[in-house]
């Protein structure tokens, strides 16, 4: 039977984040606030230099030609005005969060933009993700396919993850603000990132040792 979220994070919440930002451990633990962060008051609204830097902390690189287009081109001038849209302190799991996610919704839209395998500019689900989540690390998740895979690549991720987050009073969003404060985390690493820190970290190794398709831990977690 799949575990909940909830009860993973209690249980080995506090010993995943403290592995991961071990000084030197994870290049990853840099992504949120290298060079000020992505959602720093003066650049919140267009994708930088620094933010194609940062996510390669992440284990993933934008090919050059999409990153000169997100820096000087239409690409880069579609995507601002997405996020000119979208609140920068929009949280998932609070109120008006999902009329952003949802299908068509304004954080939606930049990632299908960014997602566009069909044109030159398309960098595939991981990376649109990374790069949005680098830009509004509250509302979107970090999500791999190694955190898919114990999901067993659900469709609206987003949209699920809000609803577990509102549930019960918003009990997931306490225990992972916990894990945080008892890991000694600072609050500019965002509790979906803690989330994601967590799911990665537990199943990184059986996910790269074994198929995906095959993998004896797909679908593991309940979303």
């Amino acid at each position: 039977m799949p575990e909940t979220l909830i009860d993973i994070v209690r249980r080995e919440g506090v010993g995943h984040l403290g592995a991961y930002f071990t000084p030197g451990a994870y290049t990853g633990q840099w992504f949120e606030t290298f060079a000020g962060g992505g959602d720093r008051v003066e650049t919140r609204d267009r994708i930088t230099l620094d933010d194609l830097y940062a996510v390669e902390a992440l284990n993933v690189q934008v090919p050059f030609a999409v990153g000169r287009e997100l820096l000087d081109g239409q690409l880069g001038r579609d995507i601002s005005a997405r996020l000119r849209k979208i609140p920068h302190d929009a949280e998932l799991g609070t109120p008006g969060a999902d009329e952003l996610i949802v299908d068509g919704g304004h954080a939606d839209q930049a990632w299908q933009l960014l997602n566009d395998r069909n044109k030159k500019t398309g960098i595939g689900w991981v990376i649109a993700g990374k790069l949005l989540a680098r830009k509004r690390p509250k509302l979107i998740p970090v999500y791999d396919s190694i955190v898919s895979c114990q999901f067993a690549a659900p469709t609206h991720v987003w949209l699920r993850l809000h609803d577990r987050l509102t549930e019960n009073g918003g009990d997931l969003r306490a225990a992972l603000a916990e894990v945080r404060r008892t890991s000694g985390v600072g609050d500019r690493v965002s509790i979906l990132r803690v989330l994601d820190i967590v799911l990665w970290r537990r199943h990184v190794k059986e996910h790269w040792r074994d198929k995906p398709t095959t993998c004896p831990q797909r679908g593991s977690v309940e979303l």
